[in-house]
């Protein structure tokens, strides 16, 4: 019988003997500028990115903060959340998720078994993320042959990369909110100017989850009969967790080289199943080094490593029906050559090797292993205040399942995967500028899409891969409009990618005779998206700011003209932002209109608006501390995502009140 153990103690002890130290930085911001760091190799601005990117750090980040990735990012131009209740969400990016959505961190593949079923929580908690950067549109260049609907990078700095002398660090609580969330996180940083030492903990439980009706919509009452019952609680939705790192650097005036090491445990409620819970840990050593100014032919090289060993145990009853387990070794080598002329770039060779394993009454995909490796090349060449892009990747990858009693003898995929994106940058003046790509893309198919073969209780099918699939493949074309001008700026943004084999999961008409669930199979169709972006900010007066946002995506199979399931409707929202001395307050609203555009045996969805507001006051002290509190859900408004699979059975939050305090020293 397979376990999940805890380590806290050692964690907690290591990093709370760094937090009582007594000496100090000079007091200063050390919150990092809103500047992307991916995207683009060259460390550019973000003004400068061909693609459009989002940024999420220090403060903003701080405020937004919710219990899972998909939730923090959630509203964001073009991106919604696979959201499986409260304690499981992955970022949907342009209608696109599971294996098409790179998650990383600092740079690296999450490894876990969030892409294989959305009851599944990312392996990564945003309380003690630094920065959060979004890549929308394909990123597969750079980041992973996947990453055809973006990349997600959470940023930690548990590997300093800078040089330190004396203490720095943050620490954050919260508590309230529709889950009556209790939490908190402290980071601190300790450093001579040669060494730095990073150490981090975080903690948080939550209750039930809080909704303003039933959980079961009146549409699915209606069309199966099922009972609309539990009227104000999300049963089986608490969640208890922990976490903390330690890492350290040699800090050198053009580079660093440093190591981490980092837990994190999650044991939470799943929802669908009101006996069900899961209870995940996962244990990750980091590696990491960058050197800058190195010569005339490689200016710049840096070098990324992560070990992972991943588990979690689906428990029913306490007791242990099923077992995943996730490791592996994932990694690059990246080096910048000097000017070509005006050209500039980077080199860098990808690398990955991972081993999958499910044990138990609910495993249906064998044990696979998949290796991934590929080289990939940047390059920027300037022409006057005009750039143009080019990137290429050449991969090769292997997907071999192992023989298994249940699902019989193992087979084995090689697929060869090559991208090319061409991109430019056209400033039509100070204040306008034009960017646009056009990208092919080819993604290898997940183990689960090649060997699923057997019930999925979380989704309520039995699924059925195809190992026949071959590489899919895309072609892309993205566009935005740019204008900033001091305080105010806006963008909007167009894009349409066409498939010639999007794999998707459709529904058979047909039920499995051993389990009696509807038989679901991954089958690849002509596909084509297309959607718009948009968001602004302008200053109406000196202390007064109004920000627009919006987006849409339009998804369809070409083979049969149909819509694509769970694709978000048009969204458009709008806040103020006021600010004066120590006191701040926004508000903030985002109208989701009626998702009517469904797959056959999908449910409509209703509208929403979603309004939140929030006040916070910086105390006149030393150091920077901040109160907040913030209001969810002002309408108390049925909030149901379309992009959940589980929208019809657990709506978002009721109306409530959260409190926070977050401090910088």
């Amino acid at each position: 019988m397979y376990s999940v153990t805890y380590a806290r103690k050692p964690m907690l002890v290591a990093v709370a003997a760094l937090f009582v130290q007594h000496v100090y930085a000079e007091p200063a911001n050390i919150n990092l500028a809103p500047v992307a760091v991916t995207g683009n190799p060259l460390g550019v601005g973000s003004d400068e990115l061909v693609v459009p990117v989002s940024v999420l750090n220090s403060r903003e980040l701080s405020l937004r903060r919710e219990g899972t990735l998909g939730e923090t990012l959630n509203g964001l131009p073009g991106v919604s959340a696979t959201r499986f209740g409260p304690n499981a969400s992955r970022p949907v990016i342009r209608g696109l998720d599971a294996e098409r959505v790179k998650i990383m961190q600092n740079g690296v593949g999450v490894l876990d078994a969030s892409s294989l079923s959305f009851d599944h929580a990312v392996g990564v908690d945003p309380l003690i993320m630094e920065q959060i950067d979004v890549v929308r549109g394909p990123a597969a260049l750079l980041y992973g042959g996947s990453a055809m609907g973006g990349v997600v990078n959470a940023i930690d700095h548990r590997i300093p990369t800078e040089k330190l002398e004396g203490i720095i660090g943050r620490a954050e609580t919260r508590f309230g909110g529709p889950d009556s969330t209790r939490n908190g996180a402290v980071v601190v940083d300790i450093g001579n100017g040669l060494f730095a030492i990073h150490g981090d903990v975080y903690t948080r439980k939550t209750s039930d989850f809080g909704i303003p009706d039933f959980a079961v919509s009146r549409r699915k009452s209606g069309a199966d009969g099922m009972p609309r019952e539990n009227r104000g609680k999300l049963i089986n939705s608490s969640a208890e967790g922990d976490g903390g790192a330690l890492g350290a650097s040699l800090t050198f005036d053009n580079g660093y080289v440093g190591l981490s090491y980092s837990t994190l445990n999650n044991n939470y409620g799943t929802v669908a199943e009101e006996a069900v819970r899961i209870d995940m840990n996962s244990k990750r050593w980091d590696l990491a080094t960058e050197f800058t100014d190195l010569g005339t032919i490689v200016n710049r090289a840096k070098f990324r490593m992560a070990h992972t060993d991943y588990a979690h145990v689906e428990l029913e009853e306490d007791e242990i029906a099923t077992t995943f387990t996730n490791r592996g070794l994932e990694g690059s080598i990246e080096a910048g050559h000097g000017k070509i002329g005006n050209l500039s770039g980077v080199i860098g060779f990808q690398f990955s090797n991972t081993n999958f394993e499910a044990l138990g009454e609910e495993a249906f995909v064998p044990s696979v292993n998949t290796k991934n490796k590929a080289v990939y090349v940047y390059e920027e060449l300037p022409i006057n205040q005009h750039k143009i892009t080019f990137g290429g990747r050449l991969g090769h990858a292997t997907v071999d399942a192992k023989d298994s009693a249940t699902f019989g003898t193992g087979q084995n995929n090689s697929f060869n995967p090559n991208s090319f994106a061409l991109g430019g940058l056209y400033r039509i003046d100070d204040h306008w500028s034009l960017t646009s790509n056009l990208s092919h893309n080819e993604r290898t198919p997940s183990y689960f899409e090649l060997y699923a073969n057997g019930a999925h209780i979380a989704t309520g099918q039995f699924e059925m891969g195809n190992s026949d699939f071959a590489k899919e493949k895309s072609n892309g074309i993205d566009a935005q409009l740019r204008w900033k001008d001091a305080k105010n700026s806006f963008s909007v943004g167009a894009y349409y990618t066409r498939f010639s084999n999007f794999i998707s999961l459709f529904d058979t008409a047909n039920i499995d005779d051993g389990s009696g669930l509807p038989i679901a199979q991954f089958t690849a169709v002509p596909a084509a998206f297309k959607g718009f972006e948009t968001e602004g900010k302008f200053n109406l007066i000196d202390n007064l700011d109004l920000t627009l946002r919006g987006d849409y995506v339009h998804a369809k199979d070409k083979r049969t003209n149909d819509y694509l399931p769970r694709i978000s409707p048009l969204r458009l929202g709008a806040g103020v932002r006021y600010q004066l001395g120590n006191f701040s307050a926004r508000l903030d609203a985002l109208h989701a209109f009626k998702q009517n555009n469904t797959a056959d045996n999908e449910l409509k969805t209703d509208g929403y608006t979603d309004v939140t507001a929030m006040v916070a006051y910086k105390l006149p002290i030393k150091f920077n501390v901040e109160l907040f509190a913030k209001a969810n859900n002002l309408l108390d408004d049925e909030i149901r995502e379309h992009a959940s699979f589980l929208k019809d059975i657990s709506p978002a939050g009721e109306r409530s009140m959260l409190f926070g305090a977050r401090a910088d020293f």
